[in-house]
């Protein structure tokens, strides 16, 4: 149990480090292994009651699936990046390969966790056998004595059984694990291939070379890290600022002190700057030179967001 609880642990500070799309998503599947190991061990106890098995085994597999989509869909940036370009600017400028293209992002990276859940609960069959045990036909089982029906298979999840249905307990077990099981692998075996087409439609589609959007990737990774270090320290000054006009003096340590000094802040952002970086970004190039994101954008003086004769919307989703 300890064991378990630190691998999570461990995985938690991976995850938060962690920027690369593939590292990213491998982290959410090994978190999710994780997780539903502890899960099976700590909270998974079927009923092994007519009617309450198959709702509960349903729900020990599809419950957690639905969460963690929900948590995938709140941590994704894209999802606060739609909601800001639908309320500032709306959908006008996206056409409907842009619009499937980011929805199918969204939903993509949502999907690692829930899926890696879905597949774990299948292999292991515990919620299966718990959730489908009493549908069993007593009538496939040979020589099942006639006087047993859909309440004892019911409660072959949990060995409670007469002696004489050892036997019957185990073959059930064991049909149902086989079912569960051949579902997991059919549903790693379709997720690989949608994940293999989806790649290569995207490398099929992309108007960008495969050094140019390495590079892409790189510009968006070091222009994401330094805005946030440098809005941390931006926020820091003028909080000190504001601080000492209010108290006529500011508690700093020697660091504070140093990031003071060194870079003096005047003021604030106008709300339209801040408007005009954020939002839903999609590739596009002006008078042939390319734009790599909306604060590029902006610091390029382009206006507009939708094509233009001198802006040409590339249609490419920032992944």
């Amino acid at each position: 149990m300890a064991a378990l609880i630190a691998e999570n642990f461990r995985f938690l500070s991976l995850f938060f480090k962690s920027k690369d799309v593939m590292i990213f998503n491998g982290l959410v599947a090994l978190g999710t292994v994780g997780s539903e190991e502890l899960f099976s061990v700590v909270a998974f106890n079927c009923p092994c009651s007519p009617a309450r098995n198959y709702i509960y085994g349903l729900a020990a597999i599809g419950v957690p699936a639905l969460a963690l989509f929900l948590i995938g869909v709140i941590w994704n940036n894209h999802t606060w990046n739609l909601v800001a370009e639908c309320h500032k600017r709306g959908t006008k400028n996206f056409s409907a390969a842009a619009t499937f293209l980011l929805f199918g992002s969204i939903m993509g990276r949502a999907a690692v966790a829930p899926v890696t859940w879905s597949v774990i609960s299948l292999l292991r069959g515990e919620a299966y056998i718990c959730a489908l045990s009493e549908f069993v036909r007593p009538s496939s089982l040979d020589k099942f004595p006639a006087e047993y029906g859909a309440e004892v298979l019911a409660r072959f999840p949990c060995k409670d059984v007469p002696a004489n249905l050892t036997k019957f307990r185990d073959e059930v077990t064991r049909r149902l694990r086989y079912e569960s099981q051949l579902f997991g692998w059919l549903l790693i075996g379709i997720v690989a291939v949608l994940v293999f087409l989806t790649k290569c439609l995207k490398h099929c589609c992309s108007p960008l070379s495969y050094r140019q959007e390495a590079y892409w990737a790189q510009y968006r990774s070091n222009e994401d890290k330094l805005f946030r270090r440098t809005a941390e320290v931006h926020s820091r000054i003028l909080a000190a600022k504001n601080v000492k006009q209010f108290f006529g003096f500011v508690a700093l340590d020697k660091e504070e002190k140093e990031l003071v000094q060194e870079f003096p802040v005047e003021g604030v952002q106008p709300s339209p700057q801040w408007n005009a970086i954020t939002g839903v970004y999609i590739y596009r190039e002006n008078k042939g030179f390319p734009l790599y994101s909306r604060l590029h954008k902006w610091a390029k003086g382009v206006e507009g967001n939708g094509p233009s004769p001198e802006g040409h919307e590339m249609l490419f989703l920032a992944s």
